[in-house]
């Protein structure tokens, strides 16, 4: 079984779940388990969560078979252990860390970018983003005859999480190496090699997207999902003739932030 989230789930003998088991699986309850193990870092797995970020590099879809396993072993379709989440958050301190480095930013400056960049890029965004595909996930890419199920949220947001990683690992952190000798000078050269990673970053948030919602059985014209590539590539192209940098633009983005 592929992770879905069943209506009318199997239960003891007339198909309903016991009032125990109900409980065990509700939403509230999930949410609550995974916000204890977050405070019990001991109970995380770090070890695989760095075998999912590696994959999500090289093979992404292996990462999406172990949501089909966790669903087959645990009932469950998002990450029920915060680890890659922590895993994901420390990438993010130090490569916003390096940001504030090469842009010659203080020590309090620096902190402030970092609240920035955490709460709002990340986790706010993240939420935003994670809530728009549940919706028209659910309301528009559901099967008829599968009405029965549908896409948790917690699965919306961890489809989120997979696709960020690689985006930031691109833009935070390779990036930083050719920002102040390659990119920032104004030159051919500069803003291709800077916007030629924004193409692979986003456009690798939009196949890693796309592989967790095409994973899902019980979802229709999943391939719409690609759509974006078109726009993608057509703002690319302009970007190019034009001479737009937006590595540049990020950068002065972020020195206005901290101001």
């Amino acid at each position: 079984m592929l992770p879905t989230s069943s209506v009318g789930a199997r239960g003891h003998g007339n198909g309903a779940l016991s009032p125990r088991d109900a409980a065990r699986h509700t939403a509230g309850a999930k949410r609550h388990k995974y916000l204890r193990r977050l405070l019990h870092v001991r109970q995380m797995d770090f070890e695989f969560a760095a075998w999912q970020m590696l994959y999500l590099f090289t093979s992404p879809q292996r990462v999406y078979r172990n949501f089909h396993y966790r669903k087959q072993t645990k009932d469950q379709w998002a990450r029920d252990d915060p680890a890659f989440l922590v895993l994901l958050s420390v990438w993010l301190c130090v490569s916003t860390i390096g940001f504030g480095f090469v842009l010659d930013m203080g020590f309090f400056e620096t902190i402030k970018l970092l609240l920035w960049v955490v709460f709002i890029d990340c986790v706010g965004v993240g939420l935003l983003i994670a809530t728009l595909m549940w919706f028209i996930s659910n309301k528009y890419l559901v099967k008829q005859q599968n009405r029965d199920y549908d896409v948790e949220w917690g699965y919306a947001f961890d489809v989120h999480l997979n696709a960020f990683y690689p985006l930031l690992v691109i833009l935070h952190f390779i990036q930083l190496f050719f920002i102040n000798y390659v990119i920032i000078p104004n030159s051919v050269i500069g803003y291709f090699v800077g916007n030629t990673l924004w193409l692979i970053a986003i456009g690798y948030y939009i196949y890693v997207t796309f592989l967790g919602y095409s994973a899902l059985p019980f979802l229709k014209n999943t391939a719409i999902l690609l759509y974006p590539f078109a726009l993608l590539i057509v703002l690319y192209l302009i970007s190019l003739a034009c001479g737009w940098n937006f590595t540049k633009m990020l950068c002065s983005f972020y020195k206005y932030r901290v101001k």
